[in-house]
């Protein structure tokens, strides 16, 4: 995500009128934009301050995180764990795992997070969980696969987030001016809004974000 598809002052004045970062959200912000080659996958402050929110309301037992990072997202998602629940996230990079056990050590969440390395494909099949909460932000051309391979282990009335899902403005664009990975979230989009198994909201969030809440198995 490289694009702010919202107009910057009103994103300026989103940031302005919304509760602050956490202190540790702050700092590993700030070192991921230092340390970081690509520190704009990181969720920021105003889809943060949302990913919280609901994980909050939704109150999950067990949350699965597809596309870990420098943390910043599973130390959101992780404020509304109920008492004794447990978050699994899942990243590529086994490069990463110092900074995010870092700084979940910070945010006093490292006994609610196992942290798990290699393909997402390969490892989802070995947590044999449920998950009331799953937060797509892994590789955009697998989203669809992924949601195909999760969608038993949720129950009727658990949620799924997709980010990246307008992917810079470019799943508008007529389809042969369109990237590999612009092409899957369209893909994608027409994906979720066809399945009735589901009740879903498309927000112009950042860099799209897309809300799901499961209704039906069939």
């Amino acid at each position: 995500m490289t694009k702010i598809l919202v107009d910057v002052a009103l994103n300026n004045y989103a940031h302005a009128f919304s509760s602050p970062e956490l202190p540790v959200l702050a700092e590993l912000n700030r070192e991921t934009y230092l340390k970081m080659s690509q520190p704009v996958m990181l969720s920021g402050h105003l889809q943060g301050n949302l990913l919280q929110m609901l994980s909050c309301m939704i109150r999950p037992k067990r949350i699965l995180e597809l596309g870990t990072f420098t943390g910043y997202s599973a130390i959101c998602l992780a404020q509304g764990l109920q008492d004794g629940g447990h978050l699994h996230t899942i990243d590529i990079d086994e490069e990463l795992e110092d900074i995010c056990h870092q700084y979940f050590e910070k945010a006093g969440i490292q006994d609610r997070v196992t942290m798990h390395f290699g393909k997402a494909m390969d490892i989802i099949p070995q947590l044999n969980e449920t998950f009331d909460l799953v937060f797509l932000d892994a590789d955009k051309p697998n989203y669809s696969t992924y949601y195909d391979m999760l969608f038993d282990s949720i129950p009727i009335g658990g949620y799924i987030i997709a980010d990246n899902v307008l992917f810079e403005g470019a799943v508008m664009l007529p389809e042969n001016e369109q990237c590999k990975n612009s092409k899957a979230m369209h893909a994608f989009n027409l994906k979720i809004k066809k399945d009735k198994r589901v009740e879903k909201v498309l927000l112009p969030l950042r860099d799209g974000l897309t809300i799901m809440r499961k209704i039906a198995v069939a």
